[in-house]
């Protein structure tokens, strides 16, 4: 390819803050929402973006278009769609992982389709913790195929992940910068890429089914947290063992006057589950609670190292448990794990901080972070996307955790569905934004809006509850990147560094090009958030695909499918998501995503192919 563009200032401008951001994003130095922003605001301050359209990202048809899926997605979930769906799994799976995994995988791919990806795994963690739980199938064996599938389904439709959505944006933006006389790009409808998600789905089932017996790990530590065998589950994976025992604080007690947290370092201290210096017995006290005089201590642990410890403190073990009794009963309280999701508030904050108790009724007990057991010094312990908090609470308080965006519940409790009633409003409406997309010519943005509103009006949504399902932190990153596009088309640097590669690899053919953009889509999408990735390579693939006569179109669906292709590393949020649960290593991902990445090229460049 003869050279036709130089090396100017701005285009070194943009070049030095893409380089920056790909850092930024790679060592993790700021939260991925915080350095999008950051990009956004230097690359005003510089003037490669003019001050009009700044802020243009954040009233796109790509932005609102994510909100609305997100609330569209949180209607369903509040009337209990899902939960029927749940149950028709149980009683049709069957017992058997070959029945199992192509059924919850398949349908979770598909609700992947329409909702967003890291929603519908979540949705369907507690689900597949039950179905481990009667099947005794290890839910290590059950999770990973249920999240790669997850991320496939993403691909099934022009909504279904940010990446898709983002792309028809990119590509309008695209055609106000190409040269004179060029073809301008069509966008994407709804089911342009039906096909391609469809086969990418199928081979990921085929894949698990076929090999999954050999790749999958079988760890027993994860089978499942339901109630009906926390403790024998709970001693052998965590070692969490013993009975619950009541301490009476004596007159003579070091403990008077301490508060909960402090009597809890006391050296030989057993789990200190609940307390009752009131009226009545209460679980899972704050740490800044006073110990008093005559203070009933509900703690667990080993017979000999309770009365050890009762002993060294001047406290008396009660020969029953006449004060806890009641709320100690399985029926009523137990351990259970909880999963902190990318995207909780929660994360950075240590334990202490975070005041779980006293905000949410649960004690933790242990923390498994990556298949690592922590047990110690919990309250200095600093909270990370992916941890199970093994804690201890009543059904009651455990469900309302359940309600939380923060937290993930993985064990099976009891769920009460909380507007069964609206079920048909919100199929209503999401039935008529799929219409509206589908029948007319109206933005993406506008047919999705539309259902959500129709949503928040009758009530299957109160306002609030729609502003909480928005993951804002996705919304500001989507929003703040796509100047950085923008100034990449607009200085000439896409199309310099498009330039620059074709010059450096030579004539290489068009089949050797596309695998060389989805390699290098793949590769980013596990070292940064697959928006940024599609932001900053669709640009080059459009300025490749020019340069070398092939279709833009193609090369730059090429790159927002490739971005889904995130097996390999625990990094992408589905990853994250089940690791905890599934009680997964890095190692486990590489090998079993491994396969998975390269079936994925293959169907994927197969299939647009066919297609385009």
């Amino acid at each position: 390819m003869e050279s036709g563009l130089t090396l100017t200032g701005d285009m070194m401008l943009v070049l030095t803050v893409l380089v920056v951001t790909i850092a930024l994003f790679v060592f993790e130095v700021l939260r991925v929402d915080i350095v999008a922003v950051t990009v956004m605001v230097i690359l005003g301050l510089l003037g490669l973006v003019p001050a009009a359209e700044l802020f243009d990202g954040f009233a796109s048809n790509a932005v609102m278009s994510i909100i609305a899926v997100m609330i569209i997605g949180a209607g369903l979930d509040r009337t209990g769609v899902m939960t029927v769906v749940a149950a028709w799994i149980l009683r049709v799976g069957g017992s058997t992982a070959a029945r199992i995994i192509p059924l919850v995988s398949g349908i979770v791919g598909v609700i992947s389709g329409i909702m967003q990806n890291v929603g519908a795994t979540a949705l369907f963690l507690p689900v597949v913790s039950k179905i481990s739980s009667r099947t005794e199938i290890a839910l290590s064996r059950l999770l990973m195929p249920m999240g790669f599938c997850a991320i496939m389904g993403g691909t099934l439709t022009m909504v279904g992940s940010s990446p898709l959505i983002l792309l028809n944006d990119l590509i309008q933006h695209s055609n106000e910068a190409l040269p004179a006389g060029a073809r301008a790009m069509e966008t994407f409808d709804l089911f342009d890429v039906t096909p391609i998600g469809l086969a990418l789905l199928t081979a990921g089932i085929l894949y698990f089914l076929l090999l999954g017996r050999w790749l999958l790990p079988n760890h027993e530590t994860k089978k499942s947290g339901a109630p009906s065998r926390t403790k024998s589950y709970f001693a052998d994976v965590y070692g969490i063992e013993g009975n619950v025992y009541e301490l009476v604080v004596t007159v003579d007690s070091p403990m008077v006057g301490m508060t909960v947290g402090e009597a809890e370092m006391l050296p030989g201290a057993p789990r200190l589950l609940g307390i009752r210096n009131t009226d009545e017995p209460r679980m899972a006290p704050p740490a800044d609670e006073m110990i008093w005089v005559g203070t009933i201590l509900g703690v667990m642990g080993k017979r000999e190292l309770v009365g050890q410890f009762a002993l060294d403190n001047q406290c008396r073990v009660t020969p029953s448990l006449k004060t806890f009794g009641g709320l100690f009963n399985p029926s009523r309280a137990g351990i259970s794990e909880v999963v902190l999701p990318p995207g909780s508030r929660l994360i950075g904050q240590t334990i202490g901080e975070a005041r779980l108790r006293k905000r949410y009724g649960i004690s933790v007990l242990a923390i498994n972070r990556r298949g690592e057991i922590v047990q110690h010094e919990l309250r200095e312990q600093v909270m990370e996307a992916g941890d199970c908090l093994v804690s201890h609470s009543t059904w009651r308080d455990l469900a309302a955790v359940q309600q939380e965006k923060d937290f993930i519940v993985a064990t099976d409790i009891p769920k009460e569905e909380q507007r069964p009633q609206k079920v048909g409003q919100a199929l209503l409406f999401f039935a008529l934004s799929m219409i509206l997309i589908i029948f007319t010519d109206f933005r993406l943005a506008i047919c999705l809006l539309a259902g959500a509103l129709g949503m928040i009006l009758t009530g299957v949504l109160s306002p609030d509850e729609a502003y909480e399902s928005v993951s804002w932190k996705t919304v500001f990153l989507v929003a703040s990147l796509i100047p950085l596009g923008h100034a990449m088309e607009r200085t000439g640097t896409a199309a310099w560094i498009a330039q620059e590669a074709l010059a450096l690899l030579g004539n290489m053919p068009d089949l050797a090009i596309q695998i060389m953009l989805a390699v290098l889509a793949t590769v980013f999408s596990l070292v940064m958030s697959n928006v940024g990735a599609t932001t900053i390579l669709v640009p080059i693939a459009i300025s490749i695909a020019l340069a070398t006569g092939a279709n833009p179109m193609m090369y730059a669906l090429i790159i927002a499918l490739s971005t889904s292709n995130a097996f390999i590393l625990p990094t992408h949020q589905v990853n994250a998501l089940i690791m905890g649960p599934g009680g997964y290593k890095v190692g486990d991902f590489v090998r079993v995503g491994t396969g998975m990445s390269i079936l994925f090229l293959v169907v994927m460049l197969t299939m647009v192919n066919l297609l385009f």
